[in-house]
């Protein structure tokens, strides 16, 4: 069996056992939609006071941002990944890996693959319903430049959310719950990353230093690209600093594994 068969078997079985959880992914995401009810009002009294639009953005393409993060989320968010990896080293499952001819981030990016495919599937469905729903605000680009751009900068943000996931789970090697560091960085995504709000709304010297963070182009930039808010050098240097990001997280997940399997031997693991 060559490389690319044994990480396709990898795929294969992470479908089969990711869609024994569907109906907790549909559910999952149905009630996720929730809090974009409150988002819904809570916009609509905004600009209903301000009686004018916010930096570019009237009610109808804010509320598109809100269906778009919901989107993007679904695709390319990890859902448990942390806590699967880390199972795996606290557990000692790691250990037949190291005897096996598998790359385990190759292995875990298949079984990252498998589950987005699952979620998706079964999540779009309500996603479908409410795009449909608030079908009027939907403004599709024009051009199919928009379109590569923001597939492009789609993919790297699952990259990094997949690397940036995969390098903190190695923290197990060193201790023995990982939640509390888990939560403080999926803190600052939400608030840093474009979840909790279009981050072009911040004044232009927190923008700027937002711009070289890697939280920016977790969920933000694909839509800000896909709005037509990131254009010409903009959009441009958005997917270099991106594809930065990409790399150095990957780096990053690479030396994690490398370190922590240094001590985990060290130790008698």
């Amino acid at each position: 069996m060559n490389r690319i068969e044994k990480y396709v078997s990898v795929f294969n079985i992470g479908l089969q056992n990711t869609f024994v959880y569907r109906w907790n992914y549909f559910l999952r995401a149905l009630f996720g939609l929730i809090p974009l009810a409150g988002t819904v009002f809570l916009w609509r009294a905004v600009f209903q006071e301000r009686g004018t639009g916010l930096h570019g953005y009237d009610y109808g393409s804010m509320i598109y941002y809100y269906l778009l993060t919901i989107l993007v989320s679904n695709l390319v968010t990890p859902t448990e990944d942390e806590w699967q990896i880390a199972a795996d080293i606290r557990e000692g499952q790691i250990n037949s890996f190291l005897t096996k001819p598998v790359n385990y981030l190759g292995y875990r990016f298949s079984i990252f693959l498998s589950g987005r495919l699952v979620y998706t599937a079964v999540t779009i469905f309500p996603i479908a319903a409410i795009f449909f729903y608030f079908r009027h605000y939907v403004v599709l680009p024009n051009d199919a430049l928009t379109w590569l751009a923001a597939l492009a900068s789609l993919f790297m943000s699952a990259f990094i959310q997949f690397f940036l996931t995969y390098a903190l789970s190695m923290m197990a090697f060193w201790i023995l719950e990982i939640s509390t560091i888990v939560f403080i960085v999926y803190s600052f995504e939400y608030f840093l990353g474009g979840q909790m709000f279009p981050l072009d709304i911040m004044p232009p010297a927190i923008q700027a230093v937002m711009k070289w963070l890697p939280f920016y182009y977790e969920l933000f930039c694909p839509i800000a690209i896909f709005q037509g808010r990131l254009q010409g050098a903009a959009m441009y240097g958005a997917l270099v600093i991106q594809c930065g990001w990409m790399l150095a997280m990957w780096a990053a997940a690479n030396l994690m594994w490398k370190r922590g399997l240094g001590h985990y031997q060290a130790v008698g693991g």
